[in-house]
């Protein structure tokens, strides 16, 4: 006999586990680029990628990032608000999946 209603709990926690921890990174970098801190992630060269980011076009996009953190309207208050709320969205999402993962493992209960 198959439990209907602990189905259906389950799936609701974990589609509402997913959208906390997708809406919080989601939040957290939009707010770290509001605070003038655009990530820049430099391309691993691999010997097997399809395409690979030229020099010329990672200093093209350095350039723009430093261009957009010029534009910024923030004052340099908002700006420190917008990193600490940034920062705070990655705690609260790395929370969510620790407290995912001690749920899990029965090892913590």
């Amino acid at each position: 006999m198959i439990d209907w209603l602990a189905f259906l709990v389950v799936f609701v926690s974990a589609l509402l586990a997913a959208v906390i921890v997708v809406g919080l990174y989601a939040l957290g970098l939009r707010l770290l680029v509001s605070a003038g801190r655009a990530p820049l992630v430099a391309p691993a060269e691999f010997t097997d990628a399809i395409t690979v980011m030229s020099e010329k076009k990672r200093l093209r996009e350095e350039k723009r990032v430093e261009k957009a953190v010029k534009k910024n309207p923030l004052t340099p208050a908002q700006r420190m608000a917008a990193r600490i709320g940034a920062y705070v969205c990655f705690a609260g999402c790395a929370g969510a999946v620790l407290y995912g993962i001690y749920l899990i493992v029965p090892l913590f209960h």
